[in-house]
């Protein structure tokens, strides 16, 4: 207890100091927020409704991102398809509702070959192609990024175990996604201070990793006893595998937008930029759930 003699001054200066952030959000934090619950609002009806809402808000989330990317590109002098791309990547997706992983397998290859011969007459038929490499590999790119990842997203919702069913696993996914997107914020935000990829991401450093692997594998191994049934350690690897995909997913975007010179996507959700810039980590994570899923609980 202080010294009733001691100066009020001096007690006010032993008080705890909590550590002043050494980066800068960047963001509206507002509208960050405002926009967050409504995401996530939308997010927890789809889940709790099932497949029949999930895929279309799946659907409608990839069509929104593929038209951000394509536009960005077609900006910057790719000659890409953004009409036909989008509708194949949401082939693909409607594909798996009736004929899980096969139908997307198929529909994937039938959307690889038509991009790959369409382009050949980009300009025409009486004018060689231009680029042909260039755009027809950043095309099939965009088809794996969102149509592909988009598409394992859509199947979450139809995985069944006993009495766990496809809410619970779209939870525990996202669950685990958010812890991870929750502590490398955090972390990052506070003690960051060593660069995890300079060059690619200047802001995303090691000891925001390290919040996103203590989080999202505190998160892992909770949803997986008390959603899924399942032993800890299944739950840990898939917590692990999600941190993982979602930290490389963020890098991939962020090696996008800096060979396009952008800071954001677009500028469709305030506070956050574009979807994409929400969804980057989430479309590869959502690949890893499905397979460490079938491999680890089911």
């Amino acid at each position: 207890m202080a010294d009733s003699r001691e100066p009020l001054d001096a007690v006010h200066s032993r008080r705890v100091q909590l550590p002043r952030p050494k980066n800068s959000a960047g963001r509206n934090l507002s509208a960050a927020i405002a926009v967050g619950v409504a995401l996530a609002a939308l997010v927890l009806v789809a889940t709790y409704v099932g497949p029949v809402m999930w895929y279309p808000v799946v659907c409608a989330a990839a069509a929104l991102g593929m038209w951000e990317v394509l536009t960005r590109l077609r900006e910057n002098g790719y000659g890409v398809y953004r009409f036909v791309v989008i509708v194949l990547g949401l082939c693909m997706i409607i594909s798996t509702w009736q004929f899980s992983y096969p139908g997307l397998l198929a529909t994937f290859t039938i959307s690889s070959l038509t991009i790959m011969f369409a382009r050949l007459f980009f300009h025409g038929r009486h004018t060689p192609p231009r680029n042909y490499l260039r755009d027809t590999a950043v095309s099939i790119f965009i088809l794996v990024w969102i149509g592909l990842f988009g598409s394992f997203a859509a199947m979450i919702s139809r995985l069944e175990t006993g009495h766990v069913t496809g809410s619970y696993f779209i939870v525990t996914f996202i669950l685990c996604v958010v812890a991870s997107d929750v502590g490398g914020y955090v972390i990052g935000v506070l003690f960051g201070s060593h660069p995890m990829a300079p060059a690619v991401s200047p802001k995303k450093s090691w000891e925001g990793f390290a919040g996103s692997v203590a989080f999202g594998a505190v998160a892992g191994v909770l949803s997986g006893i008390y959603l899924l049934d399942s032993e800890w350690w299944a739950g840990l690897v898939f917590g692990l595998g999600i941190v993982v995909c979602a930290t490389l997913g963020d890098l991939v975007e962020s090696q996008f937008k800096r060979e396009l010179g952008l800071k954001d996507m677009s500028g469709l959700l305030p506070g956050h930029g574009g979807l994409m810039d929400r969804i980057d980590g989430i479309l590869p994570a959502a690949a890893a759930t499905w397979l460490l899923m079938n491999v680890v609980v089911l």
